[in-house]
């Protein structure tokens, strides 16, 4: 099938390509009647417009990139669709890059789409990332950067996250209540700035509460072929937990597993929660109780705050933070009946 151009309409309607062009983009310049010829012209040859082309006379590629850790997380999936939902209103497409928790392999993308095929980055970093010369680089080139979730402060660029103190603050609060003794964490990195702000909404918790704490109660699964093993042998020793909060969705079913091994009843012997956004928290036995982050907002409103910084207000935005807060969902793998 030939390939239908501008030069096909404007030749058939014995009309200039500039005229066409305009006739399309709804110019004001251009007669009503002689729009609709070139609509149903285009419509009835089936004429899409040439998005390079188009790109090349714009400077713009209308396009966003994300670039994320992984997309089996659930957190992540939701922050997606929460892109998607703004992208697509707003007449831009999506292109969606994993660094798979690898410092080398984010800059690597970094340095692959800085080169004009992006109009502005949605990121998040990766647990190994604690330098930004690859993301400020973006800033000569008039590309907007918005974090969210993970962040990196001494990048002066907005930023969209959710109350990580509070919630873990809560979480370690809600245990003590259903009376745990003995809370430990469970993370992947003390490296990210969301983990040290839940690791010290944790220790402020327990301060609270006159019980000694410290980065002994805190257990880092950096592999995650490992994970397993580590919680495994937490829980089997003289001095395992009465309570853990995972930080991360993905440790979450290593304790269920590590547990019924180990003939551990939950809640019984140990109480759980975890931040997840799993849809089938509710659903195992025993239910598990969550701290349910925002995770679709936080994708719609960094999307709505970059398409904003790509317009004429960009310096408005500029290192603007913005908090949504988590929920905390209680459910019986803590000890305590939903209210």
């Amino acid at each position: 099938m030939e390939n239908v151009t501008l030069r096909i309409l404007a030749d058939k309607l014995n009309l200039s390509v500039t005229t066409v062009s305009k006739a399309l983009r709804d110019s004001y310049e251009i007669s009503e009647p002689t729009k609709q010829k070139v609509r149903e012209l285009a419509t009835a040859l089936h004429y899409t417009p040439n998005a390079y082309a188009r790109s090349l006379r714009t400077g713009k590629s209308e396009t966003i990139g994300v670039v994320l850790p992984e997309v089996a997380d659930h957190f992540f999936a939701l922050v997606i669709n929460g892109i998607e939902s703004v992208a697509k209103t707003a007449g831009y497409h999506v292109l969606i890059y994993l660094t798979h928790e690898d410092y080398n392999r984010e800059k690597e993308i970094l340095e692959y789409i800085r080169k004009g095929r992006i109009d502005g980055l949605l990121i998040s970093v990766t647990k190994e990332t604690t330098v930004a010369d690859h993301i400020t680089k973006f800033a000569p080139e008039n590309i907007p950067v918005i974090f969210f979730d993970r962040m990196m402060e001494q990048v002066e660029v907005p930023k969209v996250v959710t109350n990580d103190f509070e919630s873990c603050y809560q979480a370690t609060q809600h245990l003590l209540d259903s009376g745990c003794k003995q809370i430990n964490l469970c993370t992947i990195s003390d490296n990210l700035i969301i983990s040290k702000q839940r690791i010290a909404g944790y220790i402020k918790a327990l301060q609270d509460n006159n019980i000694p704490a410290g980065k002994d109660n805190i257990l880092f699964c950096r592999e995650d072929d490992n994970s397993y093993t580590q919680i495994y042998n937490l829980l089997k020793s003289e001095n395992r937990p009465d309570g853990i909060i995972s930080l991360v969705d993905k440790l979450t079913l290593p304790v269920y597993i590590a547990s019924e091994k180990l003939g551990l009843t939950i809640p019984g012997e140990l109480k759980l929660v975890s931040y997840s956004n799993n849809p089938s928290a509710g659903i195992l036995n025993p239910s598990l109780t969550t701290v349910s982050q925002p995770a679709f907002q936080i994708g719609q409103t960094a999307a709505k705050l970059l398409i904003s910084s790509m317009g004429s207000k960009r310096n408005q935005v500029l290192n603007e933070v913005t908090v949504i807060p988590s929920n905390l969902v209680i459910r019986a793998s803590s000890g305590q009946k939903t209210n």
